[in-house]
């Protein structure tokens, strides 16, 4: 192995401020039902960060604006090689009822101390912190 990645995929870690207090939203995975943050391969045709915005419609039913911030990278060894995921924000616009993998996971909105409890990837768990941190200190709307 050249240390290169295999597969690059993104992710997005859809929040929300509700009376004053930012909210994050997990889903659960569907093989072992972790909480998680929706991502996904790549599409080809799609920059990172739309590909994320859309797997998160996908797999969590929530719409979010084009403003992002880049919360950073993590690796995983999946799919027989290794897996960069570069992981955005995304505040969310819109909840749908309907959505595709709807059937096949559970989404809850979390306070940001315990979304940082449920996340078992210590690298994403920091970038909620960093995020909760961002948004504290007035860099965001």
């Amino acid at each position: 192995m050249s240390g290169e990645f295999d597969f690059t995929q993104s992710a997005i870690i859809p929040y929300s401020i509700k009376d004053g207090e930012l909210q994050i939203l997990l889903i659960t995975s569907i093989r072992n039902k972790k909480w998680i943050i929706p991502k996904g391969f790549i599409e080809f045709n799609l920059s990172p960060f739309e590909s994320a915005k859309k797997e998160a419609f996908e797999e969590a039913g929530v719409i979010g604006t084009n403003e992002t911030i880049e919360l950073g990278s993590f690796t995983l060894n999946k799919y027989g090689g290794k897996t960069n995921i570069i992981v955005y924000s995304m505040e969310v616009e819109k909840f749908k009822e309907d959505y595709p993998e709807k059937n096949l996971r559970k989404r809850k909105w979390f306070p940001v101390k315990e979304a940082i409890d449920k996340i078992t990837i210590p690298e994403v768990a920091e970038m909620i912190k960093s995020l909760g941190a961002e948004i504290k200190t007035g860099h965001s709307k």
